[in-house]
């Protein structure tokens, strides 16, 4: 009774899904911040990095590999990503059943505000661990009606302009409200080290281009160099050097795909002083080298 009840729930979703995702990929919607994606077929394990959103799947499923961790998100189930942490994905779906899912980015200052709202104070709930930056959580019944109230209001642009930042802001407001949210509270906590490691994430994100140390990295999340290794792996499971050469290949496949820039100028274009360091570095992480990426 209860499987025929879910099934049913995720019926209503891929049937607010379909009409948006027209197309394989991501697609933008009428709101800021909140896309729906499709995949009509399997797509084979390789690098990914989500900005932090809640991704939340109607059908379909996904697999997430971050370092030893293993994670399926599939019908009925959302993830959690706190931090932009490079991570690989597969992806299932058959063609008369695509994956269909929706994306919502996390607005740290609305989230903050929440915190507030919702009376817990910082300070007083930082997780005694480092909380892990990915989570799969089980799609509850609170949740899939927020998800449903938003995917509605996508479908008439008079409601979605009037009436979606508060489904946005409702749809945060029930994941503070559960089994993970201990991972977003900290997201916001500034006193805490995983606000202050995604603080300095943000600050790699703008400067990924330029030449940065550990010393600055560390100098942005006010820690002392060893504090900051520690945090930063511990919540990335990374380190920051690992981390900036992962962020400048995943930057460079987009410029190398999306535009079609030459390999050298790629290599400029995100940070590398030398081609050929480029060049090697590229093919021993996607396994194919940087001027069959642009062929292809």
């Amino acid at each position: 009774m209860q499987l025929t009840r879910h099934l049913d729930a995720n019926a209503r979703l891929v049937s607010l899904i379909e009409p948006l995702a027209l197309r394989d990929g991501y697609s933008q919607t009428g709101l800021p911040g909140v896309q729906v994606l499709r995949a009509s077929c399997d797509v084979a394990r390789g690098p990914h990095i989500y900005e932090p959103s809640l991704m939340i799947i109607a059908q379909g499923s996904k697999l997430a590999f971050l370092g030893p961790r293993t994670m399926e998100y599939g019908a009925g189930h959302y993830l959690i990503q706190a931090l932009p942490v490079p991570f690989e994905c597969e992806t299932f779906a058959l063609p008369d059943a695509p994956l269909l899912g929706v994306s919502v980015a996390i607005d740290r200052v609305q989230l903050g505000e929440l915190v507030l709202a919702m009376g817990l104070a910082p300070g007083r709930h930082i997780p005694a661990q480092t909380p892990e930056s990915m989570t799969s959580v089980v799609l509850d019944d609170d949740m899939r009606g927020c998800v449903e109230r938003l995917l509605s209001c996508l479908h008439d642009p008079l409601e979605c302009q009037i009436l979606g930042p508060a489904r946005v802001r409702e749809l945060l407001f029930v994941a503070l409200r559960g089994p993970q949210a201990d991972v977003l509270r900290a997201l916001v906590e500034k006193q805490g080290q995983f606000a202050r490691v995604a603080a300095s994430i943000s600050h790699l994100h703008a400067h990924y281009t330029e030449p940065l140390n550990v010393e600055t990295l560390a100098g942005c999340a006010n820690m002392s160099v060893s504090t900051f290794h520690e945090h930063f792996k511990r919540s990335t499971l990374l380190s920051p050097v690992q981390y900036l050469k992962r962020l400048r290949l995943l930057k460079a496949q987009t410029l190398l795909v999306a535009e079609g820039l030459g390999v050298a100028q790629v290599a400029h274009r995100v940070g590398y002083q030398s081609t050929s360091q480029f060049s090697r570095e590229y093919k021993r992480y996607f396994e194919r080298s940087p001027g069959d990426e642009r062929a292809a």
